[in-house]
């Protein structure tokens, strides 16, 4: 589900900038918002040349939307299933602009920005390819402190680079074996009926 959703900013941002191919933003037929490379040294974090690389830098559990009560009712007939309560979560994810020309990176980072304004709030309505275990997400744009920069930048062992945070909320985990617990009727001890 994680993925999921990393893909699908991933290519939602492509796609707009591809819609914008006119506006100077050069070759509109390679995608602009990538990965970072999975085999990477561990001494460091490279990002591509050209590119604006996406990464996710933080899972932060949410506690805010937590369900208090294990028994969630079901049906209109008063049936229960016990359930672990779900787990939300919020995703921390980093745009981060790489390119030959300073002013380009920042024009590219200025688009998510507009991007995310207008889109921050993804359902399946406005959202088609939201996968099914994903009712919708919410952007919002993330402003750490200097301190807090320099501990992302030293983590990722790179030097600083212009870059965007934002915070994707609200990720459910439900369980997904649910056993259901219907309403007792008779009690047999022994072979007995009571």
């Amino acid at each position: 589900m994680i993925a999921d959703v990393l893909v699908l900013l991933k290519n939602r941002l492509n796609a707009h900038f591809r819609s914008l191919s006119g506006a100077g933003l050069g070759d509109a037929d390679e995608d602009k918002v990538v990965f970072i490379d999975g085999d990477q040294k561990p001494d460091s974090t490279s990002f591509k040349l050209g590119a604006v690389s996406l990464l996710l830098f933080n899972i932060e559990r949410d506690a805010i939307h937590r369900q208090a009560d294990n028994y969630v009712r079901f049906a209109d007939d008063g049936t229960t299933r016990k359930v672990s309560p779900e787990i939300n979560i919020n995703l921390h994810v980093l745009f981060v602009a790489k390119f030959k020309d300073y002013e380009q990176g920042l024009h590219y980072l200025s688009l998510i920005i507009h991007y995310f304004q207008a889109n921050h709030y993804l359902d399946k309505q406005n959202a088609p390819e939201l996968g099914k275990s994903i009712d919708h997400l919410t952007l919002e744009l993330n402003t750490p402190t200097t301190a807090q920069q320099n501990e992302l930048w030293g983590l990722l062992r790179s030097s600083y680079l212009p870059s965007l945070a934002y915070k994707v909320k609200t990720l459910g985990f439900a369980d997904e074996g649910q056993l259901a617990t219907a309403g007792v009727s008779e009690v047999i001890l022994d072979q007995k009926q009571l």
